[in-house]
């Protein structure tokens, strides 16, 4: 694994000191990991809900759309 050092100030580490601590980090680079992934999966996402918001429309989604999928899971 590579390493990285940031420069924070005061408050700021004291955040990160606080959500270490209170939400079971073991360390403050475990929450900043978190933080990057969570960032990662929300950049993806909106990729994601662009892409669908550009594609040509298909098939109404209505009551009997969810309903066919439900079948489909059972």
């Amino acid at each position: 694994m590579s390493t990285m050092n940031i420069s924070l100030p005061e408050t700021l580490k004291t955040f990160v000191d606080t959500q270490v601590s209170q939400r079971g980090y073991g360390t403050s680079s475990e929450y900043v990991r978190e933080l990057i992934r969570k960032d990662q999966d929300r950049l993806q996402l909106r990729e994601k809900l662009l892409a669908g918001a550009g594609s040509a429309p298909t098939m109404p989604v209505d009551a009997a759309y969810f309903d066919r999928l439900r079948e489909q899971v059972r």
